[in-house]
């Protein structure tokens, strides 16, 4: 059973504006929800956002806040949380340019979203947001697909920590990785990881141990290698997809 390591108490991220109009220089622009919205849908899009800078280990938010904000991830990478009553965490997921987070039904966020790199994201009012989404149905459409992106991810992780082996959870999750990118049009290989050996045992219910000795053993099987710490170049795909799956 892997060791749940315990979610610090950290400063929230500061807002701050670096043009006035964050839509004309964002380079995830075709990634996010913001893609196909005409020029004065985007203006009043624009009109609504605040752009934030967080660093690494920093939060957007943590469980249980106030929903007051909802959030587009323009470039970086943040792990998405649970917490125990004890302090120790579950992590439940990885979002990085194009996801979209915050938005729900409650009126308290049910997971914390920290930063794992240096992030920087478009912060909307909940409130405002919601009613821009009355306003552009094709809006509330591409948030329609988003959530059921969501739902399989979680489907495939409940897969991951209740049938797999310790090989298989590595295998699926560095194939996951590349089917993200993929479907945002971007190269697959080598693919960033920009999360630690700890939240990647976090997130497939692994020890940090059992993590490193599975990727040792991938780089040893020539299947994959380790150009930097960060990244993870895919040379054997195939094999990979049969470790996935391999009882």
């Amino acid at each position: 059973m892997a060791e749940i390591h315990a979610l610090p108490i950290r400063k929230n991220a500061t807002p701050v504006q670096k043009h006035p109009d964050p839509c004309e220089t964002c380079t995830a622009r075709s990634l996010t929800i913001c893609a196909g919205l005409d020029s004065e849908e985007q203006a009043r899009m624009s009109a609504l956002a605040t752009t934030v800078w967080v660093q690494p280990h920093q939060v957007l938010f943590q469980e249980g806040d106030t929903a007051d904000h909802v959030y587009n991830i323009t470039c970086g990478s943040v792990s998405l949380s649970k917490s125990m009553s004890d302090g120790r965490r579950q992590i439940t997921g990885f979002l990085g340019p194009g996801d979209f987070l915050g938005l729900n039904t409650r009126d308290t966020y049910s997971v914390s979203a920290e930063a794992l790199v240096d992030t920087k994201v478009c912060r909307f009012s909940r409130s405002a947001f919601r009613k821009l989404l009355s306003d552009m149905p094709d809006l509330e459409h591409r948030l329609l697909a988003v959530a059921e992106t969501e739902l399989a991810t979680a489907q495939e992780q409940i897969l991951l920590l209740g049938r797999k082996t310790a090989m298989e959870r590595i295998a699926s999750f560095l194939l996951l990785q590349v089917n993200r990118v993929t479907a945002r049009g971007l190269p697959p290989n080598p693919i960033a990881l920009p999360m630690t050996r700890a939240e990647v045992a976090d997130y497939l219910g692994l020890t940090i141990e059992t993590v490193s000795r599975c990727f040792t053993k991938l780089r040893k099987l020539d299947i994959i290698s380790l150009p930097a710490s960060d990244r993870v170049l895919i040379k054997q795909t195939e094999r990979l997809k049969a470790l996935s799956e391999s009882t």
